[in-house]
C-alpha cells in the first residue's frame, strides 16, 4: 500500500508522469472540462470533497512552481482565495479573467472535478522540479 497520503490511483499517476511546467486543474463541481482534456472525477455530492482539501492533498506529491487563478475568485470567493495563499504561500499567483482560465484549461494534463459548489473556486497549478 502507498505510503503517501495521496490515494486515488488515477490522481496519483497523473502527478507522476508530468514534467517542469506542465498543469494540473483543480476545480469546484462547476468548471466546464474541454474536450480531450483528462477528467479526473473525484465529486461524490456537494461539498465533498472540498476544493481545498484536495489542492492539499496535491501538494503533498506536486511540486508548484506558480497557480493560476481567476480574478473573480478575490472578489467573489475570498476565502477560497486566502486558503490558497495559506497553502502555496511561496507560489507566485498569476491571476487572469475567468474567461482566461478556462481557455488555458485546454493545455492541462488534467482536470480534477471536486464536489466544491463555491465560486471560482479553480486553480491551474504549474509543476515546478525538486532539485
Amino acid at each position: 500500500m502507498k505510503k503517501t497520503n495521496l490515494l486515488n490511483h488515477e490522481l496519483s499517476a497523473v502527478i507522476a508522469a508530468m514534467g517542469h511546467r506542465d498543469s494540473l486543474v483543480i476545480a469546484d463541481a462547476g468548471l466546464p472540462i474541454p474536450a480531450g482534456v483528462r477528467r479526473i472525477d473525484l465529486a461524490v455530492r456537494p461539498q465533498l470533497p472540498r476544493f481545498l482539501d484536495v489542492v492539499a492533498a496535491v501538494l503533498e506529491e506536486l511540486a508548484v512552481e506558480e497557480a493560476v487563478i481567476a480574478a473573480e475568485m478575490g472578489e467573489r470567493s475570498p476565502d477560497v482565495r486566502a486558503g490558497l495563499a495559506q497553502l502555496l504561500p511561496s507560489v507566485p499567483f498569476r491571476v487572469v479573467p475567468h474567461e482566461q482560465f478556462k481557455a488555458l484549461t485546454s493545455q492541462a494534463r488534467a482536470v480534477v472535478r471536486t464536489g466544491e459548489f463555491t465560486p471560482y473556486a479553480n486553480v491551474i497549478l504549474i509543476a515546478g522540479v525538486v532539485f
